[in-house]
């Protein structure tokens, strides 16, 4: 058996997310009650992390403090072991409202730590935004999950780390296959792993 059959591997599930409907696929789990219940499901399924983003009743994005203290406290109430992680993506609100959730105390929240081009709109994390994301995460002690798009995320993940700026230890998801972003490709991806192993 080789080295990689013994290695751990965390399974980061996002349920939700910001862009299914319903009219998309009836599956989406858009009612705190039904995100529970599919986080759950996944938890059974071996996820160790939920990704959480919220929803309004319309099925739009939602930054709502209180909805995601409901999620939190539901998905403790039934399942106390499992990680959860907040989004504070773009696709949820504006500027520091983004980040309202944070005192919730998750034990971690995503941050993106730079902007770039989506097919339709501009992802828009300007360099203040980021550090008052992360000065929240290191206030309330989240630990920030970098959603790396491209090359300059991962580096400047580095730099905010090196820097002090992160709390708890340096954990970047690679976000692969987002056109105009970093593609999908197997020789990228040794490449950028090397950048986080130098």
């Amino acid at each position: 058996m080789s080295d990689l059959h013994n290695k751990p591997c965390i399974l980061c599930c996002a349920i939700t997310g910001s862009v299914p409907t319903k009219a998309a696929n009836p599956a989406v789990p858009i009612s705190i009650s039904e995100q529970v219940e599919s986080s759950l499901a996944a938890v059974e399924a071996g996820a160790s992390i939920i990704h959480a983003h919220v929803r309004n009743a319309d099925e739009t994005p939602s930054s709502d403090p209180e909805k995601f203290a409901r999620l939190q406290e539901e998905l403790r109430r039934h399942s106390p072991d499992v990680i959860i992680q907040f989004s504070t993506g773009g696709r949820s609100g504006a500027g520091q409202e983004r980040g309202g959730m944070l005192p919730l105390r998750p034990d971690m929240a995503s941050l993106s730590v730079g902007s770039n081009n989506f097919p339709t709109r501009v992802y828009e994390n300007p360099p203040d935004l980021v550090a008052w994301l992360a000065s929240e995460m290191q206030k309330y002690e989240v630990v920030p999950e970098v959603e790396a798009f491209d090359l300059s995320h991962i580096l400047q993940a580095l730099r905010l780390h090196d820097e002090g700026k992160l709390f708890g230890k340096l954990y970047v998801q690679f976000v692969m296959g987002v056109k105009n972003a970093m593609p999908a490709d197997r020789a990228v991806f040794d490449f950028y792993v090397a950048q986080m192993q130098a």
